[in-house]
């Protein structure tokens, strides 16, 4: 039996879900509630308690319903929700991660004998062929996964801005790692010129939806998702963007989970040039951390030490074991890299912070 939740949803989508999952969880419940409201959302809740699908489902239900009721002439070509990451490595498994539930909502139309509803997902980041870009402008896909960099290129041009002007909701990812620094007071501004362009085109800004595993204070971070008081204000647009309010909902259903900390020292003195000995005992007591667990993340301040780091561990636990990920690496490498970790095919992962969110 459905959960009482998915009773909002295209009869198609809550199939689907139904079909992939026991019940939505505590933070998707809240979060759907809150977004198919209109309000300013942000989700606080573990790793794996399907914060993207609290932020996506309601959106993609919205395109569903759309694409069936235009029946043959389907969706127009406009992206609807831009969702910004802080890293390019967690933008290409979310695009990934959106493949299943439109894969899945499409077979579940299909089986009700409902048209097609050809919802598009598409990554936008500096590894995307220009190619693939122009492609972008010339169709946009209706779910574009990004940068705060790649987005704010693409508002540098016209066209990029004509693409953007359509969008309908935002969701920025890992905010806490945005909050305070440089970096998101840049894509603030950014959030700012596309809730312009959206409000002049559809006369509504975008809603906007924050995620993130770990976010103190809470609410701080829910000001930043917010942005200026009247950046949020509803305009007289289409019924369902019409009711956006300023107030945002914060959603925490708390991020504390059991951790086994510890900190170690070589017993040889620490220095800026530490000798071949040194460095040695210091790989030595790595291999037996990665052979004592199942996936292990190690993360190093340059490119080059995670280059040197995975080869002398590569002598000790398998160099078909270990892996070295930054962002000087091909991004073909460096995707088939994250592929096998989350597949559990790499036992060790050397990275700078390529790889320090999501």
């Amino acid at each position: 039996m459905a959960h009482a939740a998915l009773d909002a949803f295209h009869p198609a989508v809550s199939e689907w879900f139904s079909e992939r999952f026991d019940a939505p969880t505590p933070a998707q419940v809240r979060g759907w509630s809150a977004i198919r409201a209109g309000r300013p959302t942000l989700i606080a809740a573990p790793t794996g308690s399907g914060k993207t699908l609290a932020a996506f489902l309601t959106a993609i239900d919205g395109l569903v319903r759309e694409a069936c009721a235009a029946g043959e002439d389907g969706l127009p070509d406009e992206t609807r929700v831009v969702y910004v990451s802080p890293l390019k490595a967690l933008s290409n498994d979310i695009e990934r991660n959106l493949h299943a539930p439109l894969q899945g909502i499409q077979r579940a139309l299909a089986r009700r004998g409902l048209p097609e509803a050809a919802v598009r997902a598409a990554v936008r980041t500096g590894d995307t062929p220009g190619a693939v870009r122009q492609s972008m402008l010339r169709r946009p896909p209706h779910l574009l996964v990004t940068t705060p960099e790649s987005l704010y290129i693409l508002l540098t041009s016209a066209r990029g801005r004509e693409m953007l002007a359509t969008t309908r909701t935002i969701i920025v990812d890992e905010i806490h790692a945005l909050v305070g620094n440089k970096r998101g007071a840049h894509l603030a501004l950014t959030v700012e010129r596309l809730a312009a362009q959206a409000r002049a085109r559809v006369g509504a800004p975008p809603l906007r939806i924050g995620l993130s595993a770990t976010q103190r204070p809470i609410e701080e971070v829910a000001a930043y998702l917010v942005g200026a008081p009247d950046a949020v204000e509803p305009g007289p647009a289409q019924e369902d963007i019409s009711n956006i309010s300023s107030a945002p909902e914060i959603i925490d259903e708390g991020h504390r989970r059991a951790a086994d900390l510890a900190l170690e020292l070589p017993r040889s003195p620490l220095t800026a040039v530490m000798s071949n000995e040194v460095w040695q005992e210091v790989y030595d007591r790595l291999a037996a951390l990665i052979e004592g667990h199942r996936t292990t993340l190690i993360f190093v301040n340059t490119r080059r030490m995670a280059e040197r780091v995975t080869r002398h561990l590569a002598e000790r636990v398998g160099a078909d074991r270990v892996g070295a990920h930054h962002g000087s690496m091909a991004k073909e490498k460096r995707l088939r890299c994250e592929q096998r970790l989350k597949a559990g095919e790499l036992a060790a992962l050397v990275s700078t912070a390529s790889l320090e969110l999501g």
